[in-house]
């Protein structure tokens, strides 16, 4: 039972330690994208207000 112990013990941290970086990199990629997205409909809209001064 001690070597169970021990071994969950030193695999425990690791794991947590990757989930937490799992979950801080899928929260970057995904505001990355969000901002891609947001800068995309802005500039769709200010090549349409250009589109529509030419004349």
């Amino acid at each position: 039972m001690d070597l169970f112990l021990e071994i969950l013990g030193s695999t425990i941290p690791p794991i947590l330690i990757g989930l937490l970086f799992w979950f801080v990199m899928r929260s970057i990629i995904r505001a990355d994208s969000k901002e891609r997205k947001v800068y995309a409909e802005i500039e769709a809209e200010e090549r349409a207000k250009l589109e529509a001064k030419k004349p």
